[in-house]
């Protein structure tokens, strides 16, 4: 059966190009790595990427929300998971009785997990991110000996890691990546000074994973590039990456349309001749972007989207393809015949980045996992 028979439109997930991407930094970085799969895996699917990635030879997982956590151990993952972000002091004890390790950054957090730790009946796993330069989450790094040395009194808590985040690693300027690397190695050398440096130590993205090397570290996290997508302009992937997702949908109808005929809301397009329009069963609801210039491929050829997007439609204009018709794929992510749209492209017509692109694609778009 057409996949146009039973879906308005559908995402195809590679898993085979995930489980790639994950050998190919496995093998340049030969350490540990953590498949980020929040935000619903970038769009992609948690649980079948994370098994993909698992398979490959990943050895956690790390989301950003209690919920994600939870949604890979209801899926029966068993593997280490690290809830990245804030997690709210009412979910502890579910957190540690489901063995999701937690990142804090201030004493009443470990104050709080200690006693969690004690009314479950298990230790509470901590990883510590310290703030080099990202200034979002995480003790200024100036002030993470000091905490760290305190984490040995209290009881219950496993001090599993500690961690931190480049806010530049995508860029071709290497200094302010090496400035945060360097206060982050001065802050281990003092850890190693006190014998109370953690199991884990991890600081490199997918960026820094594919353009640094460095013996500090024992684990990277490995997010957008598990997913074949771009870290930056600055910062391509190299040609052995695959890009996992292809996002389609059908021509639902097609008509010819006379000179002056406006098409979609306050008719901002407005026929100059008899041309011919398709009808596409996507939309803003779907999280193709409401914006002006988007392309999609019919018959392996560009076509223009023309007018307003809608909630649900978007109107594609087909003179250059004459042999269209409905029931037609079409491509809005992906390969169809010798031409690309890739999540980059459609990034540049929206004004954002790729990451933004896919995490967008709404619930709406089912999954087919390939």
């Amino acid at each position: 059966m057409m996949k146009a028979d039973m879906y308005s439109s559908w995402a195809i997930v590679d898993l085979s190009a995930i489980e790639n991407n994950i050998r190919y930094v496995l093998k340049r970085t030969k350490v540990k790595v953590m498949a980020i799969v929040k935000a619903n895996a970038y769009g992609h699917g948690a649980v079948p990427v994370a098994q993909a990635a698992l398979n490959a030879g990943a050895s956690w997982c790390g989301v950003a929300r209690v919920s994600e956590a939870l949604e890979l151990r209801q899926a029966g993952l068993t593997c280490p998971i690290l809830l990245l972000g804030f997690t709210p002091t009412d979910r502890y004890e579910e957190m540690i009785a489901n063995n999701v390790s937690l990142t804090v950054w201030k004493p009443e957090q470990v104050q709080l997990l200690s006693a969690a730790a004690e009314q479950v009946g298990s230790p509470a796993k901590i990883h510590l991110k310290v703030d080099t330069g990202m200034s979002r989450l995480g003790i200024q790094s100036k002030d993470a000996l000091a905490f760290a040395k305190t984490i040995a009194d209290y009881p219950h808590i496993n001090f599993e890691g500690v961690f931190t985040h480049f806010a530049r690693a995508d860029e071709s300027n290497p200094t302010p990546t090496n400035s945060q690397e360097n206060l982050f190695l001065d802050l281990l050398a003092s850890f190693d000074r006190l014998n109370i440096r953690p199991p884990l130590v991890h600081a490199f993205n997918s960026a820094a994973s594919l353009t640094r090397m460095s013996e500090h570290f024992n684990m990277v996290r490995f997010g957008i590039a598990m997913y074949g997508l771009h870290p930056s302009s600055d910062c391509q992937l190299p040609a052995a990456f695959r890009p996992a997702l292809t996002w389609k949908t059908v021509l639902s109808h097609v008509k010819t349309l006379p000179p002056g005929r406006g098409v979609s809301y306050g008719h901002i397009y407005i026929t100059k001749k008899d041309e011919r329009i398709g009808t596409v069963p996507v939309g803003y609801a779907d999280g193709f972007r409401r914006l002006q210039g988007n392309e999609v491929l019919v018959r392996g050829k560009r076509v223009p989207v023309i007018g307003r997007v809608c909630m649900d439609q978007i109107m594609v204009q087909l003179d250059n393809v004459p042999e269209a018709k409905a029931g037609d794929e079409v491509v809005l992510i992906g390969k169809q015949g010798e031409d690309e749209i890739t999540a980059e492209q459609v990034a540049a017509t929206w004004g954002t980045i790729n990451y933004e692109v896919t995490c967008a694609i709404g619930v709406r778009v089912p999954r087919l996992y390939i």
